[in-house]
């Protein structure tokens, strides 16, 4: 075979043929040129600390929720919900928007019940690939019909929101948002670089547990931040990832938007059932855009129909039915109201249980961030030094800016992760 192809090789070289370009690539590599991808920061996480053999490995890194035995859990609520699913499937087609019961309930959610924009029909929305989904969809009509806007996004910020304003296209700008040396909210940078943006730019806000500092305005705050968007005719769009999940009241945890509505303001939201309801896998969310009017609302809402469609058609229907059966269903809310509260209720216990064991480790430095804090994640401060050691020494995986999943601390394992950063920080 090596002789053959020789000859063959010589045969070409002593004619004049010139390979055409589609023979050129044949002989070569059509994606010879294209490098691995960085590995995801906080994916990459989770895969290391399934590489480690150790018995005493911790993982703090990933945002999924997980009970006091560091198990996935399915709500009561779900499973009930999955049951009368199972008795009347519907394998068919969404329509392009989505599910018209779920948009219904998501907006009855974040809008409030006896919300008026609902009932005057001005919101235009649309079921979305979670809360990732809504957001891109968002930036992609943001690209299409404001082409010379650009989009502010708080720093730090969760890092997907960058990627995908960028793959939008959509410019970025930053706004100051946390404070390193107090581990809470930077309010007076904050306020100066929202004063100081151009009239009418988007800000792209987290309406409650700020991922991944956990650091919120307080309400009083965020009314001073409303009145500034609205002297300066800024648009806020809120990424509301935790509903319910934060505090345990989805009605506390969508205040800031109902501040900002109350003030007049047009505004964006994305919305996920991944945290509140555990349907990470789903991809259940939806986008939902105020409008001046009826008739706007809806050809906003055609025209984000239309940016899906090319995208992905239309959206998956099983995580759809799950949200519309639970939020449509009085005794399934209910049920879902008591469970959100115990996720959020276990996590705010792990943040007191993790603080006070550092401190009665004798840790000279201040810890009452952990509990200021709020929602899935804590920042800890740690630096990316610190955070090394953790993983090499203690087996304790978690991203490398100090962000601890909550999530992924339990009774059991509290104790050695307290003592394991009171050894690092100390």
């Amino acid at each position: 075979m090596a002789f053959r192809a020789m000859i063959s090789s010589r045969a070409i070289q002593q004619s004049n043929w010139v390979p055409s370009v589609g023979v050129a690539r044949q002989m070569s590599s059509w994606f010879g040129h294209v490098e691995p991808a960085a590995k995801d920061p906080i994916l990459g996480v989770t895969e290391a600390f399934l590489a480690d053999p150790s018995p005493d490995k911790v993982n703090v890194g990933v945002g999924a929720y997980r009970d006091d035995n560091g198990k996935p859990v399915v709500l009561e609520c779900v499973r009930e919900a999955e049951r009368r699913i199972a008795g009347n499937l519907n394998m068919e087609y969404l329509p392009m928007g989505g599910s018209s019961h779920m948009i219904e309930e998501s907006l009855k959610l974040a809008y409030g019940e006896d919300s008026d924009f609902i009932k005057d029909k001005r919101i235009a929305a649309v079921q979305a690939l979670s809360g990732t989904g809504a957001c891109r969809l968002f930036a992609d009509f943001q690209k299409r019909f404001l082409p010379d806007s650009q989009i502010y996004i708080p720093v730090p910020t969760w890092a997907n929101h960058h990627n995908i304003w960028r793959d939008a296209r959509v410019p970025q700008n930053t706004f100051r948002y946390y404070h390193a040396e107090t581990k809470g909210l930077d309010f007076s940078s904050l306020m100066e670089d929202i004063k100081n943006a151009p009239n009418g730019s988007f800000f792209l806000l987290h309406a409650c547990a700020h991922n991944p500092t956990g650091v919120d305005p307080s309400e009083e705050q965020w009314r001073e931040i409303s009145h500034v968007f609205k002297s300066k005719n800024h648009f806020p769009f809120f990424d509301m990832a935790y509903q319910g999940f934060a505090s345990g009241d989805p009605e506390r945890d969508a205040k800031a938007i109902r501040i900002f509505l109350d003030d007049g303001h047009l505004i964006g939201c994305a919305q996920s059932f991944a945290k509140n309801m555990g349907l990470y896998g789903q991809r259940a969310g939806c986008l939902s855009i105020l409008c001046d009017n009826e008739m706007e609302a809806v050809a906003v809402k055609s025209q984000l129909q239309q940016i899906g469609r090319p995208m992905y058609s239309n959206p998956p229907v099983h995580g759809a039915l799950i949200v519309s059966t639970i939020l449509g269903d009085p005794e399934l809310k209910k049920l879902w109201l008591q469970e959100v509260k115990g996720m959020a209720d276990r996590i705010i216990g792990m943040r007191t249980a993790l603080r006070d064991n550092i401190e009665k480790l004798g840790s000279p430095l201040s810890w009452e961030h952990i509990t200021n804090q709020i929602g899935m994640f804590c920042y800890s401060g740690m630096t990316p030094e610190q955070v090394n050691r953790l993983t090499n020494e203690y087996h304790i995986y978690m991203t490398r800016n100090g962000r601890i999943s909550m999530a992924g601390v339990t009774t059991g394992n509290v104790g050695y992760l307290a003592s394991a950063i009171h050894e690092v920080t100390k």
